[in-house]
């Protein structure tokens, strides 16, 4: 594991001259002096002096070769957040480009937020946005976040887990996306050591033990490559290295298989002169070893979107192992090492401009925010864009079109126009018709065919892979609901005034509509029409607002019998006994009917998200749930765990064990959940034709701590795989 460099101000300058040599270091004396008087007194929760912090973000920020902004801003980046400096100070001292990078970098603050993933995810929209305008935003922020997680065991456990996760969800993808690869896989065994520490350690133990063998091998078969390829007059340089632990993690995440089964856990890399020469080598390769089909990769023809190029081949090698083998120039190494940093001009001490265009993903940022109101639901589409591999298909015509690995004609009829996807009923592959959920591959030839009686349904959120295509389904879905909802709350609303003998184009001229509107805090009638027809305002307490007191008075008798509130009608609010009502606690709705989504089961301690649902009450997911995602934000409702309730209250949740098939281990599985005070309601278990064993258990918990308590202990436990919390 990599450990945090000793950084100061002479190391960070000296590795600034080492490939600038003509900058003025002034600028980064100026900014550490400013940033070491800011946060004198500070402290990390390690107990170290807090300046250690930036000076090490600087130092990573000068590792990658970056410009003096971005460097200043690494020593800079924590001074308007932790300390009593302002942005305009900042801008003062150091200019106004300085001032937008630290803005950029700096969390939001003066906001209240209704739950901590909305803060969250608010402020990683800041952040992303920032970043489209100015990659430079994401470099430091990348620098930071490696820097904090080196330095977190200082932190309590539950904390590492929060932050590791967060790491692994956002950070390690975007490194993947800017094609920085050794932020990317420091950043994954970092977090794999914090959310599986046993089976981090276990994999560090196992692979501590193989070195000097791995070493032997890595060492001959190298040589042996650099021979035969100098049989052919090139001039290569050959090396081998060992994956990281959270690749070989993820590959027996992915086989279902134990550590002594991944075999490839070398990967070896050749550097040539030029590209003739890199497919001149993937000949020599291929003559003398027998490629594995389906593991050939041309990044070189057609790159990844970061930029990123190289040759991928895997054959048997000498000793029948899986070998893995990169072919690139030197140039290619360069932005497979760096990214987009790679795209740094030395001597004019800046930015190549084109360096945005070349990172495609980052410009469709602004289209999605433009489009996404909510930020949970901006934050869900950015992780899926952030996760996605790349297949590349084609028009009719010959035009390339890059997709999500898994895409279908839906998500390619999107990438070609919002209209075509909306439009889109059937698809044709390589000349031939297919369903629309049908997965292409790269090399696919598609065309589409479209109707203009034909419309999306939620349905397709289901078959399409990609982040625009989720996103105008969703937009447009939720345009529609919220249509039917204006419609159905301006009917209510004229039914309720009829009652009174007065109707609501009547109200409308008066001008007492829009001053009820402006009391509800609404920017205009058709969200209160919206409001009405959702259930989130009640035509009761509307009516006092819009009528005066001698109309109020007039109410038939026929009306007053059917007076029962709108919501009610609606929610099908009857008083409800039993779990879900004791255990949640719905803001400004009394006895309200309250459910849980199957989807994603929320247990006590989960963040959680309310919606009202037309005669069913109000539906609890989970804040991350795509299901709460995909529904409209204004039928949204305010809930919370009863905790003194929850107290006495037990879910079922299931979880997911994978395990070898060993004698005794389903035994050793059900012994420790017992052991945690956890009743087991049902088991369900099987076994697969490579000798793995899955098993699902049907587990009583209390809340999410009670179930972080079982995971942790069974994965401690020899002969298991991976522990996970199923949702259906």
């Amino acid at each position: 594991m990599a450990k945090p460099k000793s950084a100061s101000l002479e190391t960070i300058s000296n590795t600034v001259s080492s490939y600038y040599p003509d900058a003025k270091l002034e600028l980064l004396t100026k900014a550490y002096k400013f940033a070491e008087e800011a946060h004198r007194g500070q402290l990390r929760s390690s107990g170290e002096p807090y300046m250690i912090h930036p000076a090490e973000v600087a130092q990573t920020l000068a590792d990658l070769k970056l410009d003096m902004a971005s460097i200043a801003v690494g020593l800079l980046h924590d001074t308007v957040e932790d300390t009593h400096a302002t942005l305009e100070q900042i801008q003062k001292e150091f200019g106004n480009d300085i001032a937008d990078l630290v803005d950029g970098v700096t969390k939001l603050s003066q906001i209240t937020f209704k739950t901590s993933e909305e803060k969250q995810a608010e402020n990683f929209r800041k952040m992303i946005l920032a970043m489209a305008k100015d990659i430079r935003v994401i470099l430091v922020k990348l620098a930071d976040r490696l820097n904090n997680m080196r330095t977190l065991e200082h932190l309590s456990p539950h904390k590492q887990k929060i932050i590791a996760q967060e790491t692994l969800d956002i950070y390690a993808p975007i490194a993947n996306r800017l094609g920085i690869g050794w932020i990317k896989t420091e950043l994954e065994d970092l977090c794999l050591r914090y959310l599986h520490p046993d089976i981090y350690y276990r994999l560090a133990q196992t692979v501590a033990k193989t070195k000097r063998e791995r070493q032997k091998y890595t060492d001959d078969f190298s040589e042996v490559l650099d021979e035969k390829l100098k049989e052919y007059d090139m001039n290569a340089q050959v090396s081998g290295r060992a994956k990281h632990f959270f690749s070989i993690f993820n590959k027996m995440e992915r086989r279902k298989v134990d550590f002594d089964q991944v075999f490839d856990t070398i990967a070896f890399r050749i550097i040539v002169d030029n590209i003739t020469e890199c497919y001149k080598a993937l000949g020599v390769i291929h003559a003398s070893y027998k490629p594995i089909p389906g593991r050939f990769k041309d990044y070189i023809a057609m790159p990844k979107a970061n930029g990123y190029q190289s040759l991928h081949t895997t054959v048997i090698g000498p000793a029948g192992d899986r070998v893995e083998i990169q072919i690139r120039t030197q140039e290619m190494n360069q932005v497979a090492e760096g990214g987009i940093a790679a795209h740094w001009k030395y001597k004019e001490g800046r930015f190549d401009t084109r360096s945005r265009e070349n990172v495609e993903w980052v410009n469709r940022l602004l289209e999605w925010h433009q489009d996404l109101s909510d930020p949970n639901e901006f934050l869900e589409t950015v992780k899926i864009d952030l996760f996605a591999e790349d297949v590349f298909v084609f028009t009719p015509k010959g035009e390339v079109k890059q997709l999500a690995h898994g895409a279908s004609p839906l998500d390619f009829a999107y990438a070609v126009h919002t209209d075509v996807g909306h439009k889109c009923v059937g698809a044709k592959v390589n000349g031939k018709i297919v369903p629309l959920k049908h997965r292409l591959k790269s090399g696919d030839t598609v065309e589409i065919v479209t109707s203009t009686t034909q419309s999306p349904s939620k349905d397709w959120l289901k078959i399409v892979r990609s982040s625009r295509a989720k996103a105008k389904i969703r937009a447009f879905i939720k345009e529609q609901e919220r249509d039917r909802s204006r419609e159905l709350g301006k009917a209510v609303l004229e039914k309720a005034l009829r009652a009174y003998s007065q109707s609501l184009s009547k109200v409308e001229k008066s001008g007492e509509l829009l001053k009820a509107v402006q009391a509800q805090g609404l920017r205009s009638p058709e969200e209160l029409w919206a409001g009405l027809g959702y259930g989130r305002i009640s035509v009761d307490d509307l009516i006092p607002l819009i009528l005066p007191k001698e109309a109020l008075e007039r109410k038939t008798e026929a009306a007053k019998a059917e007076d029962e509130s709108f919501l009610r009608k609606v929610l099908n609010v009857a008083k409800k006994r039993g779990e879900s009502r004791n255990a949640i606690t719905v803001a400004n709705l009394d006895d309200v009917l309250v459910r849980f989504g199957r989807c994603c089961n929320p247990l006590p301690g989960d963040s959680i998200v309310g919606f009202i649902t037309r005669g069913r009450g109000v539906t609890v997911h989970t804040a991350t749930c795509t299901k709460a995602i995909d529904n409209d934000q204004e039928r949204r409702v305010d809930v919370q765990w009863n905790v003194r309730e929850n107290k006495t209250i037990k879910r079922t949740v299931k979880i997911r064990v994978l395990s070898l098939d060993e004698p005794g281990l389903l035994a050793i599985m059900s012994q420790t959940i017992s052991g945690c005070g956890v009743n087991i309601s049902s088991a369900n278990i099987r076994t697969t034709k490579d000798k793995k064993a899955i098993a699902i258990f049907d587990v009583e918990v209390g809340d999410l701590s009670q179930l972080h308590k079982i995971t942790s202990a069974l994965e401690g436990k020899k002969g298991v795989i991976s522990v996970e919390r199923v949702r259906s």
